[in-house]
């Protein structure tokens, strides 16, 4: 029988376990540092378990952005429509919400992680949790965890390394593991925030005052992107959807140029020309405030965002106002650090990998999940990747497998 050792319990060592475990002749074992598996799949579902995208294949793929094209064969194979039916076979029924974006029926991820590990201890997969990997043996042959009970090797004719990246530690993808393959030959591109706030440097003033509120409707403008949504202010920046969704963008402006800055229309609804002329008409006895009120719909947090980033001179000439309200530059610093990221940018390149993932500096050892070399946005993207790519490192090790047998 081969025995095969999945480390990482995330969604992409799952799914790896779930395809090796239907094969006969396989035992599987998932080994996992924290008490229990699928942390932080559970912690990324607690604001409503967003599963995958509904939107056409192409468009979908597209998301993946410069790794679109390697990850296409395997989304071919495993993508959107595959999830949802792979989801429903395990008893959870899915919607569509009305941004395209598809959830568990109860928008909850632990039914779904439960009705998942049933069915893997159905396979006889077994778990070996608080066993965290630190290397290998002095002759480089078994595998060695750090355990409660001190140091465990484990010997594998195959194994599938599911790590993760770089954020949120504390549930167990702490990048670890980056010297280790580093140190057997692997490359790895440098692991960096994904999806994450941004540093601005706030005055005392309007940090103290805004933090926490949130801007919207509003559309951002970074590198030939333009996307409309809402982002919260924080004490230290901002952070929130629209600043994930151009996170990418942001992070590679800061890394190219030593500075980046983000257009924000803070009136998505209304034209230059119309702003314009709202805002020609005498205040009387109107203050500001009341005017950017009633003649550009700009208040609250808005209206302090302007005068945080605007002159005097600005905000009195109805042509430059006009202007910074549909055009306001937003001075970004720097990226908030990796630990609070929901997702990670860079990790183990492809070419570091064959066609199979399996690490060509170390035969029989496959990766997946978010510990490859990729990224992409929220909204059920990075799930479905972790999974196509845990199924295709299975696959991989079937097919070597198989080729060590007959040959």
């Amino acid at each position: 029988m081969a025995r095969i050792a999945v480390i990482g319990g995330g969604p992409a060592g799952l799914m790896a376990a779930e395809v090796l475990s239907a094969e006969p002749g396989i035992s599987v074992t998932v080994f996992d540092a924290m008490p229990s598996v699928g942390r932080k799949f559970l912690m990324a579902g607690k604001g409503g378990m967003n599963i995958t995208h509904s939107e056409p294949q192409a468009n979908f793929v597209g998301r993946y952005g410069e790794r679109a094209d390697i990850l296409a064969p395997w989304l071919s194979r495993f993508g959107a429509a595959e999830v949802r039916a792979w989801i429903h076979g395990l008893g959870i029924e899915t919607f569509v919400g009305t941004s395209g974006r598809v959830f568990p029926r109860e928008m909850k991820a632990a039914p779904l992680l439960r009705a998942w590990l049933h069915r893997l201890r159905q396979n006889r997969v077994q778990f070996a949790v608080r066993h965290r990997w630190n290397g290998w043996s002095a002759d480089q042959a078994a595998w060695c965890f750090s355990t409660p009970e001190g140091t465990r090797s484990v010997d594998a004719d195959a194994v599938v390394l599911a790590l993760g990246g770089g954020s949120w530690p504390q549930l167990g993808s702490n990048g670890a593991w980056v010297p280790l393959l580093a140190g057997r030959g692997a490359e790895v591109a440098t692991l960096k925030p994904a999806n994450c706030g941004f540093n601005v440097a706030w005055s005392a003033y309007f940090s103290e005052r805004y933090a926490g509120q949130p801007i919207k409707p509003v559309i951002a403008s970074i590198a030939g992107l333009r996307q409309q949504g809402e982002f919260n202010i924080t004490a230290s920046g901002v952070e929130g959807g629209l600043i994930y969704a151009v996170s990418a963008a942001l992070r590679e402006q800061l890394e190219r140029e030593g500075q980046a800055s983000l257009s924000l229309d803070l009136a998505p609804g209304r034209s230059p020309e119309k702003l314009l002329e709202e805002l020609s008409r005498p205040r009387g006895r109107d203050s500001l405030a009341n005017h950017l009120r009633r003649r550009a719909g700009i208040e609250g947090a808005k209206a302090g965002l302007l005068r945080e980033l605007c002159t005097r001179e600005v905000i009195e000439s109805p042509v430059s106002l006009a202007g910074a309200i549909k055009s306001l530059p937003l001075p970004i610093v720097a990226p908030r650090p990796l630990a609070e990221a929901i997702s990670t940018a860079g990790g183990l390149k492809f070419s570091a990998l064959d066609e199979r993932l399996m690490l060509r500096a170390m035969p029989g050892v496959f990766a997946a999940g978010e510990m490859l070399d990729w990224e992409a946005p929220t909204g059920g993207y990075l799930l479905t990747a972790c999974l196509a790519t845990g199924r295709a490192a299975a696959e991989g090790v079937l097919a070597w497998l198989a080729e060590r047998t007959t040959g």
